[in-house]
This record gives structure tokens, sequence and C-alpha cells, in this order.
């Protein structure tokens, strides 16, 4: 349950946005179910519980990575009375797609043939890899509006009052976001529409190719912080500069006169050359005497105006000169949408100042908390999915960050992202039928009972933060357009909740507006099977003093690693590839299968690893004391620093280690007490 319910602003704005400036046609944009989020920002945003998981460095700034959603956070912000100074989001586009992050397996340190093979320069052809879903950005175009108006009104709750938001989107639902956007921030504090020209050429097979984003620019008030930032200089601007001084230094001329221009001039003569001035007489000896003026064959001056002193343009809307990362960039960390550092950059520059708090509350891969970071800024990474979590820990302790990591206490325990632990719910709830011919949009499925026959089963979307707490809003969207869709043999619906406001009063609201049918309702909570949705692996090790040059240090060597789900998960890699294999041996087609194999130490399966010298609680506030990461082609990052080193299975550590945390590939980190 949550805590309590933090007022988004002073002056809430009705939950529809409404084209009123169109008179003429009298036409407004609504949307089915947009009156339902009026009624939740009415209520507020729910605080709960947050816990400090680790503390990286002293964190003077109170840098913050928050694993929760964006709702909860902002609701701990406005209660903690943070107030940030510039906001970028990158959220779901609604673009019908699912998000996948390719799982590599590591080589196996014991092993010394695979050393051997991974001293060899591998590209990623040679290494066996599967994916795995990160994220689902599957809404119907309401929902989605719904949940894109309780972030932005959050986000707007805890933005100072000179504060500016850019919002990251694409084709799918700029538009109708934009919309959304001047009813929250106000037509009058719209900025700008800016235009990302994210790859040279799509290859799209109709029509033509789409291949930009938008990025809508918004300031909280009238007064706002905005620095020129510059970009290079077009080939053909640059070609101008065809002139050269003896030191080489090119040149291109400027005019000097002030004919045309509003407020006059000065009136002189200089050199025999007579005209309307743009400086005093006094600025144009000086010019003149450090070489800065250039004397035509006409008898007129003119400036010199180089090359190298140029600051360049002043950056316009539409942005073409900032490359996406390409699979050889050193910012690059695997994720999918991860945005480039240079774009954060232009963004972070003109719209804050050193010190300012700039925070990204659908921070993906830590891009915005990195560059934020490395510019003098303040930061706060939020997001919902623990690879963006982890993700963004890795690439902060790289740069030398120091920050906190927090947890919301919502109650949910996810497995790793939302789009995964829906698919664990549906595996976990005994004899849920997925197959059952009934409505996606309302049932997972149905159980079979020989008391009810078939009982269809209603989950909460956990993509979806407004589906958390089951209120009367809700059920009544189940009542009014689920149930009388149903079969007239269904007798029975149970309805999985994970939060309740008030259990009586939803209840009584059962009793009172479920009459058009005969279908009972029974209320579960789904908090009891997400408690079983995370499995911890298992490892062996052993702990010594070993001598490190001249010195006595800590050494956890890993002996054995075993992670159940991860080896699930390659075998039903290796059963599809085998399948795909034998499809395409039988249609008289090359093919060659590999199977993913792992060794019986099971090393190739561990990313990460890091000992606490400090507490021997399990559950304590983690403190690195020692890091290793291993890298996709083998080599080892030692405490945020890269080396070309191989992993010998050992972690290092000047102090008795007190307790071992292991993250394997596909994202799953148990502490053992050692």
């Amino acid at each position: 349950m949550a805590i309590r319910y933090i007022p988004y602003y002073p002056d809430t704005l009705q939950g529809q946005a409404r084209l009123d400036n169109f008179v003429r046609t009298n036409r407004m944009l609504f949307y089915k179910d947009n009156d339902q989020v009026k009624t939740r920002v009415q209520r507020g945003m729910p605080l709960y519980e947050v816990s400090a998981k680790e503390t990286v460095g002293t964190n003077d700034k109170d840098n913050i990575v928050m694993h929760g959603e964006c709702l909860s956070t902002c609701a701990y912000l406005k209660d903690k009375g943070i107030e940030v100074d510039l906001v970028y989001i990158d959220p779901p586009f609604a673009s019908g797609a699912d998000y996948a992050k390719k799982i590599y397996i590591r080589r196996n340190p014991l092993v010394q043939k695979a050393i051997a093979e991974a001293e060899q320069q591998l590209d990623n052809s040679d290494m066996l890899a599967f994916e795995e879903k990160m994220y689902g950005d599957i809404w119907d175009k309401e929902r989605y509006l719904n949940w894109m108006y309780e972030n932005l009104m959050a986000i707007k709750a805890v933005m100072s009052d000179t504060a500016s938001i850019y919002v990251h989107l694409d084709y799918h639902i700029g538009h109708y976001v934009k919309i959304l956007m001047d009813e929250i921030f106000g037509e009058e504090n719209f900025r700008n529409e800016i235009i990302w020209k994210r790859s040279t050429a799509h290859s799209d097979s109709e029509y033509y190719g789409n291949n930009f984003d938008m990025i809508f620019f918004y300031t909280k008030s009238s007064t706002s912080v905005f620095n020129t930032v510059y970009q290079d200089y077009e080939d053909e601007y640059l070609a101008r500069f065809s002139q050269s001084d003896s030191d080489g230094r090119k040149w291109d001329s400027g005019n000097l006169t002030a004919k045309g221009l509003q407020g006059g001039g000065y009136d002189y003569e200089y050199k025999g050359c007579r005209s309307l001035w743009r400086m005093p007489l006094e600025t144009m000896k000086r010019l003149d005497a450090e070489g800065r003026l250039h004397f035509t064959k006409n008898g007129g001056i003119r400036s010199k105006v180089y090359m190298d002193e140029l600051p360049g343009m002043p950056a316009q809307a539409l942005w073409t000169n900032i490359n996406p990362v390409n699979s050889q960039a050193d910012e690059r960390v695997d994720y999918s949408t991860q945005k480039p550092e240079s774009l954060l950059e232009r963004i972070i520059k003109a719209s804050s100042n050193e010190g300012m708090l700039v925070a990204d509350f659908f921070g993906g891969s830590g891009v915005t908390a990195a560059v934020a970071h490395k510019l003098g800024r303040r930061f706060i990474h939020n997001d919902v999915n623990i690879n963006s979590i982890q993700t963004t820990r890795d690439r902060l302790v790289g740069v030398g960050a120091e920050f906190t990591m927090m947890e919301i206490r919502d109650g949910v325990s996810l497995f790793r992202n939302p789009v995964q632990t829906m698919d664990k719910l549906v595996k976990l709830i005994p004899g849920l039928n997925t197959d059952a011919n009934l409505d996606k949009r309302f049932w997972a499925g149905s159980i079979f009972s020989s008391q009810n026959g078939q009982m269809p089963v209603y989950l909460p979307n956990l993509l979806d933060s407004s589906c958390r707490v089951m209120d009367t809003t809700e059920m009544n969207h189940i009542i009014r357009e689920a149930l009388p869709d149903l079969s007239n043999d269904v007798k029975h619906v149970i309805v999985y909740y994970i939060d309740v406001e008030d259990m009586e009063a939803l209840n009584q609201f059962i009793h009172d507006e479920n009459t058009q049918t005969d279908i009972e309702i029974e209320l579960r909570d789904l908090k009891q099977i997400l408690d079983e949705v995370v499995m911890e692996d298992e490892a062996t090790w052993t702990l010594s003093e070993v001598q490190v040059e001249l010195f006595t240090k800590w050494q956890v060597k890993m002996l054995t690693f075993h992670s159940d789900y991860v080896m699930k998960k390659i075998e039903a890699f290796n059963l599809k590839a085998n399948q795909q294999h034998t499809k395409k041996v039988a249609d008289g087609k090359k093919s060659t299968f590999k199977p993913i194999e792992i060794s019986d130490e099971g090393l190739e399966c561990i990313e990460w690893l890091s000992v606490d010298c400090t507490s021997a609680q399990k559950d304590a506030p983690w403190h690195s004391d020692a890091e290793v990461k291993i890298e996709k082609n083998g080599t080892v990052t030692i405490n945020g620093n890269k080396t070309r080193d191989l992993w010998d299975a050992t972690i290092i550590s000047e102090d008795k280690p007190l307790r071992l945390k292991v993250r394997n590939i596909c994202g799953d980190e148990t502490v053992f007490i050692l």
C-alpha cells in the first residue's frame, strides 16, 4: 500500500487535450477513457517507502539512481522538496514493438582452451548470444495517452519554476503528445520541435523513409535557462574561407559599412575611403594595426573574419550532425534505444548551468546521467527496468560519478522488468489457459473449475503504472466493458490486484454497480504470486589471502556458478535454433547449427561480481569495495577501469570481504554471505 498520495500540482488541469483555439470548427481531441486519468490525477501520486541499495563514493551532490515507476519517483522527490532544473525523457514511443537485449555467453576462465580462443580478435558473429526481452512498447493509443498524461503531470510537479523539459518521440505518437504538452505546460511555453536526423537513410519498402525523431522542448514558465550552443558549419559555408595570411590562417572578408542598418553608423574617411562605418575611428585604427583589415582592389575596406575564431553556427531546430551510436563506438553499452552522448550534451549545455539538477525518468542506458556528470551537473536517473539500473550503475562507475542507488518499495517484486514479469506471471498462476477465446485487452486467460466452469482471469498491466491500484475507476472499466462481452455461460471471474486504496469501498462499489450480469467478481492479491517470481542463483567459491606484488590482499576465487533461469533460456534458444536448422536442411538449404553449451563450472554465465568488506548483513545497503565486470569479448573492467586482461575467475580486495554479489548475463543479482 502507498503511504499516502502526494498532490501533483496546486492547479490540476483537466484530463483531456482540447483544441479550443479552433473555434470555427468547434473540434476537440477527445479519446476513450480520458476522463479516468482525471480521477487518478486528483487522487495524487502514490508515495511508497524508498530504500537505499548502494552508495558509490561519498555522494555529496546527492545524485540518485532510482529503480521504480516515474510516478512513484516523482512522489518521492515532491515529498522531499527536491526540484529538478532540466528534464529529458525518452519514453516508449507506442510503436508496437518489443525491445530486446542481446545476451552474450562469456568465456570460461577455468578452461585454458577458452582462454586461448578469447585472446584472438573476435567479432560479434563469433560470440554465442541470445536475446532477452527488456520491455514491451505495446499500447493501445488511449491507455498510452492517459499514461503519458499522468507521467507528464507528475514530472511538471517536481520541476523548478525556471526548468525546461525535452520529450523525445517519433512519428507513431508524437503529434498526440504535443497536444497533451500544450495542455499541461501551456502553448505559450512551447519553445521548439527539434528534428533529429538519426540515420542517413532508411530502407522502408514503401513511401518515404522514416529516419528522424522529434524532441518537444517546453519550459515551465517564461523565465528559463537557455545558453546558445553551437554546431559545426556546413561545408558550403566553410568554403568561403578561401584566403589565407602568411601564417596559413584562413579568413573570409566581412562587411564594415553600416548602410541599411538601424541605428545609423559613424561617418568618416579612412585611408582615402569615406563611408558610413559600423565602428568608430579608434576601432578602425586598432583593427588595422592588428592586421585585421582587407583593402580591396576597388579601394574599399573590409574586415578579416578568421575561421579559427568562429564559435560555430548557433544550433537550429534541425539537427543533422549528431550520429546515432554505432557498433564500434566507445560509448556503446549494448542497450536497446541507446541515444548518443552528443545529443544529450547539446541539450544539457543549452538548458542548464553547472551545479543544476538534471533528471531522466525513463533513463534507459544512463546517457543523461553520464553526460550530466561529465558537464558538472547533478543527476537523477530513474527506470523500472533492472537492466537499465545495472547498465547505468556500471556506466557511472566508469566515469567516476558518485551516487546513491535507491529502490521504490511498492510491493511489486519485478523480475528484471515488467514485460518479463508479465510473461512469468502467466506461467505461475495454476491452471491458467492463455488460449481461451477472450478479449485480450482485459483477460489474460481463464481457469477451469468444476464448480464454476470457465473463469476468465484479469491481470493488471505492469507496464502501465495506472493499473497498480485497483480502484473504482478501473473496476468500473471492467464491469461496464469487459463483463457484458463474456459468453452467457461465464458465472465467475477472477480479478487480480496489486494494491487497493479502500477494499471496503471497492467491494461496496462492486455490489452496487455489478447489476447488468450475474457474474461474480472474485478479488485476489497478485503480490502473493509476484513474491515467487524472483529466483536466486547458486555459486561456490574459495576465500583466501594472497600476495599481490609486495602486498597481502584477499581473493575470492569462483569455482562454480549455476543459474536455473539462464540455463532454461539457453535450452529454449537451442531448441528453437535446432528446429530452424532442421527445417532448412529439409528444404534443401545449407545450414549449420552450433548449440550454446555451458561448462560444468558455469562461469560463462557471470557478467559482474562485487565484494563488500563493510557489512555482513544480506539486505544492508551494498558497499562495493572491489568489482569486476566481464565484457562480452572476455576482457575485464576492474573498479570501473577497462583493461585488456582476461578474467581469471577471481576478484581481489584490500580488506577481507564479508559479502559477494554476482550478476548473471541476464541481469539477475544474488548476494552470498562469505
